[in-house]
């Protein structure tokens, strides 16, 4: 299972969220999850929540996503940066050929979107 982390999800996790820190014990405990930051969403997540990078980007489960040229060509067409991000980084690739859900607190943001959300909502 891959799942990417919007900004709503991340700054969750950094308010105790209950499903979101249930997804990062289940990433850190259960072989075949995989949990990843887009570094776009992340810097959006610690401008809302400060201290927020810092502390996801330091748990061995989640892997954060760079921002290589592809994806930065992808964001410059998108009105944030985050959402642009994320929505890139859930695309199929190789090690990934089913694409990744995207776990949220905010479902609705993704409605029309060409991606599979996880909804983290409490």
């Amino acid at each position: 299972m891959h799942i990417l982390l919007d900004a709503t999800a991340m700054a969750a996790a950094g308010q105790g969220n209950v499903l979101a820190s249930r997804l990062i014990h289940r990433a850190h405990v259960e072989a075949g999850w995989y949990l990843y930051a887009p570094a776009c969403a992340l810097a959006e997540a610690d401008r809302t929540r400060p201290g927020t990078a810092e502390r996801l980007a330091a748990l061995p489960a989640i892997t954060v996503l760079d921002l290589d040229l592809p994806a930065a060509l992808a964001v410059a067409r998108h009105h944030t940066w985050a959402a642009a991000h994320c929505q890139y980084a859930a695309q199929p690739t190789p090690d990934r050929p089913d694409g990744a859900v995207i776990a949220t607190t905010s479902p609705d943001a993704w409605i029309g979107e060409p991606v599979r959300v996880l909804d983290l909502s409490p």
